[in-house]
C-alpha cells in the first residue's frame, strides 16, 4: 500500500458550529428515542398495534429510528460542509501575466 504523508492539521474554524449542531441533533434524536422507550415502559401493548401496512408500532418506530438517524447524519454532513466552505480562507487570486 502507498501511504502518503498526512496533511498538517490546524484549528478548525467551523469547530464550535459543528459542536453546537451535533449536540442539538443528538438531543433531538434522544427525545425521539425516549418516546420509543416511554411507549414500551408505559404501554407495552400499544407496540403490538398494527399501524402501517400490517406492521406493528414497534417495527415501524424501530425502522423510523434508523431512518431518522441516517437522515440526520446526511443533514449534519451537508450543514457542516457548507459551514466549512463558508469559513474557508479564500485562496489568493491567480493573476494574468508575470510578477
Amino acid at each position: 500500500m502507498l501511504h502518503e504523508p498526512s496533511l498538517p492539521v490546524g484549528k478548525d474554524p467551523a469547530g464550535p458550529y459543528k459542536t453546537r449542531l451535533g449536540i442539538r441533533m443528538f438531543i433531538a434524536y434522544c427525545l425521539f428515542y425516549a418516546g420509543f422507550v416511554a411507549i414500551n415502559l408505559l404501554s407495552p401493548k400499544a407496540m403490538a398495534a398494527t399501524v402501517l401496512m400490517g406492521l406493528n408500532l414497534a417495527t415501524v418506530y424501530g425502522f423510523a429510528l434508523i431512518i431518522v438517524a441516517l437522515i440526520m447524519a446526511l443533514i449534519y454532513n451537508a450543514l457542516c460542509t457548507a459551514k466549512e466552505a463558508e469559513l474557508a480562507e479564500p485562496e489568493a487570486p491567480v493573476g494574468k501575466g508575470g510578477n
